[in-house]
């Protein structure tokens, strides 16, 4: 153990040097100020800056909330309720409503039936987008057709009716009767079928089928069907609805199942629009 603790005189020196230069650091380090240069700011400027960053920040923030456009609302669904803010008793309380063949004609009459609160209706109403006659009953068009059912000898060809023979049915005033001639217009040779209207921006059931009981499609638009079971990918993104993510779950499924069977299995395919089956099945065929 002594030799652990015996020293020469230059070891005895150096611990000497090292015990002086270990207490000057700590006087240098408690006796001398070393901070760093105070900065003098503008808080005047800055807080202008904070501001100007805060707007910033909120207008990027309402630049990215999902754009709402106008929609009537006896066609809402779970999903749009929700996204609205709606509660799941509030929609079912308006899809029992449109059970009982009612319609809601009046932001005042949604929020009756929906029992929405008035903070709610303030923010969605101004979105409701009721049909013309709603709107404007004083406009409202006076049917000059009778009730009973018509042949279809007696109905007249949508393909050629003109806006004003339109505006005849109970429902199309001149903005939807526009809008069904330039849609008819789209395509040379017009309609291929009836179900085509549904289509049309700002068309209910309620007046297609007013229409349908005094138009239809006698002379249809003529096209070559694609056939479901042997066209390419390339051909069936012609077809209106269907893009290559939905053709490429199209074709999968046909390797699957050896062929479809039926149009209508189309509907067990992967994001297909099965509200949407009835229109793209005007274009298909299995032979």
């Amino acid at each position: 153990m002594k030799s652990h603790f015996t020293f020469s005189k230059s070891q005895r020196n150096g611990i000497f040097l090292l015990i002086v230069l270990i207490i000057v650091f700590q006087c240098i380090y408690f006796f001398i100020d070393v901070s760093p240069e105070k900065i003098n700011v503008n808080q005047a400027l800055l807080e202008s800056y904070n501001k100007e960053i805060d707007s910033l920040r909120m207008a990027e923030l309402e630049a990215r909330k999902p754009t709402t456009y106008p929609f009537n609302p006896n066609y809402i669904t779970d999903y749009k309720g929700a996204s609205l803010g709606m509660t799941n008793e509030e929609i079912d309380r308006l899809l029992a409503f449109k059970k009982q063949n009612q319609w809601i004609n009046s932001a005042k009459q949604f929020q009756e039936v929906t029992k929405i609160s008035d903070s709610l209706l303030n923010t969605i109403s101004p979105y409701f987008k009721f049909p013309d006659w709603v709107e404007n009953p004083v406009s409202k068009p006076i049917s000059t057709y009778n009730n009973s059912p018509k042949t279809l000898a007696q109905k007249q060809d949508l393909n050629t009716a003109t806006a004003q023979q339109l505006q005849k049915v109970y429902g199309v005033g001149d903005a939807l009767s526009q809008r069904i001639i330039k849609y008819r217009n789209k395509f040379k040779g017009g309609f291929i079928a009836d179900i085509q209207l549904q289509e049309v921006y700002g068309l209910t059931p309620e007046v297609i089928e007013n229409i349908t009981k005094e138009f239809t499609v006698k002379t249809p638009r003529p096209i070559v069907k694609i056939n479901l079971n042997q066209a390419t990918s390339e051909e069936l993104v012609t077809i209106p609805y269907l893009d290559y993510d939905l053709v490429h779950n199209i074709i999968e499924q046909r390797q699957l199942r050896d062929g479809f069977k039926a149009i209508e299995e189309l509907t067990k395919v992967k994001d297909f629009p099965i509200d949407k089956l009835d229109i793209i099945k005007l274009y298909l065929s299995l032979h």
